[in-house]
């Protein structure tokens, strides 16, 4: 079954990071300038587990633990993108477009909120 992203909508979530800031995409080689990871135990439409960014953090991580605030839903693609940042924090639509940039440039989508 996959998972809705929307359920997550203003829930705290755990993120496993498979590519930590600073790391490099194994495929394409470019740099991800934010945290970037999945949610363990759940399934998208792209059989694999539902990925995230994590922002508002500026140190390389391995699991983090925060609030999602918003999603990145593709509409030329069957991935959606959590949105994570430390409980309490807020960003504006701009302010998350600008720090997914680096990926997300490639694709069409609308943030959604809940």
């Amino acid at each position: 079954m996959f998972a809705d992203a929307k359920q997550f909508l203003g829930q705290i979530v755990s993120v496993t990071m498979d590519r930590p800031l600073g790391s490099r995409h194994p495929e394409y080689g470019s740099v991800y300038p934010v945290n970037y990871g999945f949610v363990p135990g759940t399934t998208s439409p792209d059989g694999k587990e539902l990925d995230a960014f994590v922002l508002g953090i500026d140190v390389p991580l391995d699991r983090f633990t925060g609030r999602c605030i918003a999603i990145i839903h593709r509409l030329n693609d069957n991935e959606d993108k959590l949105i994570v940042v430390p409980d309490g924090v807020e960003m504006s639509d701009e302010e998350i477009r600008k720090a997914v940039l680096f990926q997300e440039q490639y694709f069409e989508s609308e943030i959604v909120r809940s």
